[in-house]
């Protein structure tokens, strides 16, 4: 699985006859100050920092003219507010805290989203977070969108934040998610493979872009089938933006209360086929949950898996599709 698009950055830099540093974890700390050195020496050191295509040790001499290749964080420099706001936490240690994100929550704080994020929460709760990604995004290893609820990583140091981003980078983490789709797919069980890009006219979607898209992979699994309706169990193997909502509306599955990518809200008179009357949806957000969250730990190095419950509404749903419209 892929960096999180937006928080890493690949560069290749060419070394000059100037060199004030000639091993390469000064050199680097020396060219790119927003990254701490402990951050970059774990970079080196699980491979993230090739020379002339070859990784390199901590302590290697740079020579003028060669080539470096690197991967890291993108700087976001901003000053976050500490906020009380309640986060659920389903395990924390001295390297790793895992929390299960709530709906309607913004992990990090942007333009038009200052307060009221993940970030500011975790500044508030925790004594220490990495800063691998800069003051922005402190303790942030991946995203999850605003509606998408389930599990998250998030980094207490450098080390751990560099062991997790490497993992990420190398495909190694597995995450599972679940999500319930209008109609159901044909086969029980299938790959997508289609590529992301930006929509070419609406800067805030994604759209499956076959001639200048990044390449993206979704395994799927059809775990029950109801009237009009299917639960699926998703694995992304590729991390772009938006990347299982497109998937499954290119499909023509759009998930459920997923506005932007040609989900609908499903209401109670619907599921039970009765007349139109004035309720709430039973979701009002993109049914989509990140349930299970595989990787080594940074610390042990022993491989660990977290799984955050399926939250309430999604519950809900599923409950009044197996009283309703069972198949």
């Amino acid at each position: 699985m892929d960096l999180p698009e937006g928080t890493f950055q690949h560069l290749t830099v060419q070394v000059g006859d100037n060199l004030k540093y000639r091993r390469i974890d000064r050199y680097l700390h020396g060219r790119y100050g927003h990254v701490s050195r402990s951050f970059i020496q774990e970079a080196i050191r699980t491979g993230l920092v090739k020379v002339d295509g070859r990784p390199v040790k901590c302590n290697y001499q740079l020579r003028p003219g060669q080539t470096v290749e690197l991967v890291l964080p993108i700087r976001q420099p901003s000053h976050i507010e500490p906020e009380d706001i309640p986060i659920q936490v389903l395990y924390e240690d001295e390297d790793i805290i895992v929390i299960n994100k709530q709906a309607g929550m913004v992990v990090h704080p942007a333009r038009g989203n200052m307060h009221g994020t993940l970030v500011n929460a975790l500044v508030h709760y925790a004594s220490s977070l990495s800063s691998g990604l800069g003051p922005f995004r402190p303790g942030i290893v991946h995203r999850l969108d605003r509606d998408t609820t389930g599990v998250m990583v998030v980094a207490k140091h450098e080390i751990a934040q560099a062991r997790l981003a490497v993992q990420f980078e190398q495909r190694k983490v597995e995450k599972v998610y679940l999500a319930i789709v209008h109609g159901g797919p044909q086969l029980d069980a299938d790959r997508i493979n289609a590529p992301l890009g930006v929509h070419p006219t609406i800067r805030e979607r994604h759209a499956i872009r076959p001639e200048i898209g990044k390449p993206a992979v979704t395994d799927y699994k059809v775990l029950e089938r109801f009237r009009g309706f299917a639960l699926l169990e998703l694995r992304p193997k590729t991390g772009r933006t938006h990347q299982i909502r497109v998937h499954l509306s290119y499909i023509k599955h759009p998930i459920v209360a997923d506005l932007t990518y040609g989900g609908c809200l499903v209401y109670p008179w619907q599921l039970k086929d009765q007349q139109p009357s004035v309720e709430d949806p039973v979701v009002n957000r993109c049914a989509l949950h990140a349930w299970q969250l595989g990787f080594t730990h940074p610390g042990t190095q022993k491989p660990v898996l977290f799984e955050a419950p399926l939250p309430q509404d999604m519950q809900r749903l599923l409950e009044m599709l197996r009283q309703y419209r069972p198949c």
